[in-house]
């Protein structure tokens, strides 16, 4: 019964994760757009922070199935707030032609265009890479480094400080240079932090700082490249936006399972592993930024 009632909380979730990104296009485009996506990556990077804390808390002070009625007494919450603070913001002509036969359409529309695939898998694998780190690094730093539970906690903390710190100057970066350009430089600029650190790894550099500073770097880098990468690809898809941001959900999420399990075999609670799966995504990035964002549209900034 818990895994049937988490299965159906899990589907009740996916609004959580998708409507957002849809709202934010609906009513904005361009750099406002890339400030209220850098936005929402702030609260999706600060909840599993303060998820696993608050959990621990109510567990100690009541027990663990008190944890399930704060969880509700949040989406009553939430569903009161939905109610009284935000209203609808499709088009009623929009909605009017909303079907399940028209939903199916637009994801064949999004499927074939190239455009929009090529920048929602740099989303995904970004976030791929950062999904490779959650999975591998409690066994790196526990049997590796041998720190405490306690300090691995404050590490990880210090790399979504950084993804936040890093996507709150996003709508600044690309008001100023174009959201294209950003983009670009950013995954550029990832890959080349990324490829350093594989490189010191197997030239046998095995430093707590160095792993833990370098990936601060990369992990800032998401900040600007996931969120700019959002607004690019739903850039011509208006008429379609809940369905853009579901597909962009599902392969984000897709492709953290698919990398995570091709890194798996190969762990052994060294760095490596780890280190090479981050790089092996950042490249495949780097691959598609070069694929989707060509030259002759990286100064063109997206209209506000």
């Amino acid at each position: 019964m818990l895994i049937a009632f988490r299965f159906l909380q899990g589907l009740g979730a996916c609004a959580s994760m998708v409507t957002p990104r849809a709202v934010v296009r609906d009513l904005h485009t361009g750099t406002e757009a890339a400030r209220l996506m850098s936005m929402l990556i702030l609260v999706y990077s600060v909840s599993p922070i303060l998820a696993p804390l608050v959990g621990s808390f109510v567990a100690e002070a009541a027990s663990w199935r008190a944890v399930f009625w704060v969880i509700g007494a949040l989406a009553v919450l939430a569903m009161a707030m939905v109610a009284a603070m935000l209203p609808e913001t499709r088009p009623p002509a929009a909605r009017a032609q909303s079907s399940l036969r028209g939903a199916m359409a637009s994801y064949g529309v999004l499927l074939r265009d190239r455009n929009f695939l090529a920048v929602a898998f740099m989303a995904s694998l970004t976030l791929s890479g950062f999904f490779v780190y959650v999975a591998n690094s409690s066994f790196v730093m526990s049997t590796h480094y041998g720190i405490s539970p306690r300090m691995y906690a404050a590490l990880f903390a210090l790399n979504a400080v950084s993804m936040i710190a890093a996507s709150q100057f996003n709508g600044w970066l690309a008001a100023r240079f174009g959201i294209r350009r950003v983009l670009r430089t950013a995954v550029i600029a990832h890959a080349a932090v990324t490829g350093l650190l594989l490189v010191l790894t197997l030239a046998g550099v095995d430093r707590l700082g160095v792993l833990v500073g370098l990936l601060m770097a990369v992990y800032g880098l998401n900040g600007v490249i996931v969120p700019s990468a959002f607004v690019v690809a739903m850039e011509g898809h208006a008429a379609r936006a809940g369905t853009a941001s579901a597909l962009l959900g599902t392969l984000n999420f897709a492709g953290g399972a698919v990398m995570v399990a091709l890194v798996s075999p190969f762990a052994n609670g060294t760095p490596l592993p780890m280190v090479a799966g981050i790089a092996c995504c950042s490249a495949i990035v780097l691959v598609l930024a070069m694929r989707a964002l060509r030259l002759a549209h990286a100064t063109a900034p997206v209209s506000a």
